[in-house]
């Protein structure tokens, strides 16, 4: 709590001192100006993030777009940053600019999690990225590995219906569950099963995109040695990749070991396995390290972890707040896929027209990363204005479970309230997830035989 008052107070600092000076500075700005998009006011050192510093700053920046226009600038201290919020300037983005607007800016923070760019998340655009894209695509999407994840999902979601039918109507936590179904998923696809530090490995990797989400001073002031000595955020960045790496490192000596005594084999292959082997082959043009190889696990697990339940949730939480679409969905899944029915698998979903178009409403909704950034390598205009180099843009688990779930169960409130009394709100991060959990009670659907499995 002292460091966040300490973040607080020196941005309050910071924001008091600009507008002291900021008449000053306005009478010595001059020279010709570049036709940039509009924006909100600036002040001096600052630029906009006095516009933009809040709890929620994707709500704050969409208030923004509407009152400045499709395309507004801000000036987020050192970072001149351009707001893209529609489709037609999208589409002048990426129609024959795309290779020039392929990479992301990277912040510090970002750096040190990614050692560098040595993953596929924060990695820029070139001939690493690309093998690195290429073997996580190829193999975590193979047909091998398709056969392989069905079986372990129909598992996962086997344990996870059982247990809740046995909670005979009690109050669970929703979140709690769809994060443990989603984590236990992933660690079988990425890690190749469960291991025994599982839990402080999601919460160091929680923790880091929890950080990664904020607006961090370090990050708009990256030239500062000054902010960079009074900050705090790069020595707690630091400490949770450090746990993430060693648990990592643990979980690498212990796979190296069975691949070992079994001659390469370890039964259960997951994404981590795949690496080994291109290791110890050294088959890509620069070779594998242990820091790739943490760096890749971590941006496998978190992506997918984090997205997939946190996408769950809001959809639970919007049908559990609108009963009339809760029905309409469960009366599809039932209707369509008849009675009698174990665990639905991904091969039941296609004929679900109106389930998907709940869930592409979920993600209008709640995009569950509403600020996707993309940097641009040289000058360019887009829609009339100019676009400098480094103006940076701020642009089937989940199916299946939410299908598992509307199908065996009918959901309740506890103590009965009414579905208008659903928090819905925010809190921002790297991913954008609910301020509080959600607690439902799950009733078991008279045909469902969850309790078979």
């Amino acid at each position: 709590m002292q460091i966040m008052e300490m973040e607080g107070w020196l941005t309050f600092s910071l924001i008091a001192l600009s507008t002291l000076l900021a008449l000053w500075f306005f009478k010595l700005s001059g020279g010709k100006k570049q036709p940039l998009p509009p924006g909100p006011w600036r002040l001096p050192i600052i630029g906009s993030l006095h516009h933009v510093v809040s709890i929620l700053p994707h709500r704050t920046m969409t208030e923004l777009c509407r009152r400045h226009g499709p395309m507004m600038y801000l000036q987020l201290g050192e970072i001149p940053t351009v707001v893209v919020s529609s489709k037609e300037a999208l589409g002048q983005m990426m129609k024959g600019s795309d290779l020039q607007f392929v990479n992301r800016r990277t912040t510090g923070m970002q750096d040190i999690v990614g050692f560098g760019g040595k993953g596929v998340t924060f990695a820029p655009y070139g001939d690493h990225w690309r093998h690195m894209r290429k073997v996580c695509v190829m193999e975590l999407l193979s047909s091998k590995q398709a056969r392989r994840m069905e079986s372990v999902r129909a598992e996962e979601m086997g344990s996870l219906l059982h247990s809740m039918t046995a909670s005979a109507g009690a109050t669970l936590n929703v979140s709690q569950k769809v994060a443990a179904l989603s984590n236990d998923v992933v660690a079988r696809a990425v890690f190749g099963g469960k291991f025994s530090q599982q839990e402080d490995f999601i919460h160091a990797s929680n923790r880091i995109m929890d950080l990664l989400g904020g607006f961090f001073l370090i990050d708009l002031f990256p030239s500062s040695r000054l902010v960079r000595w009074l900050s705090s955020e790069e020595r707690r960045v630091r400490s949770s990749r450090d746990v993430m790496q060693h648990i990592i490192t643990d979980v690498l000596n212990e796979r190296k070991a069975v691949r070992a005594a079994s001659n390469g084999g370890t039964g259960d292959e997951g994404l981590l396995d795949v690496l080994l082997t291109r290791q110890e082959k050294d088959s890509l043009e620069s070779p594998l390290t242990t820091e790739m190889i943490t760096t890749v696990l971590f941006d496998m697990f978190g992506a997918a972890t984090d997205s997939t339940s946190t996408t769950l949730e809001w959809a639970m939480s919007e049908l559990v707040n609108h009963p009339e679409a809760m029905a309409k969905a469960q009366l599809e899944v039932r209707e369509v896929l008849g009675p009698d029915r174990a665990i639905l698998a991904s091969s039941d979903l296609g004929e679900l027209h109106y389930m998907r178009m709940v869930i592409k409403e979920t993600f209008r909704l709640h995009p569950p990363a509403p600020l996707l950034n993309r940097t641009n390598e040289e000058d360019c205009k887009i829609m009339g204005y100019d676009m400098l180099k480094g103006i940076t843009f701020a642009s089937s688990i989940f199916e299946m479970a939410l299908a598992n779930f509307l199908y065996h169960f009918d959901w309740m409130l506890p103590d009965g309230a009414i579905s208008e009394s659903v928090d819905m709100s925010e809190k921002f991060g790297l991913i954008v997830r609910r301020s509080s959990d959600l607690h439902l009670r799950a009733i078991p659907h008279l045909c469902s035989k969850a309790m078979e499995i």
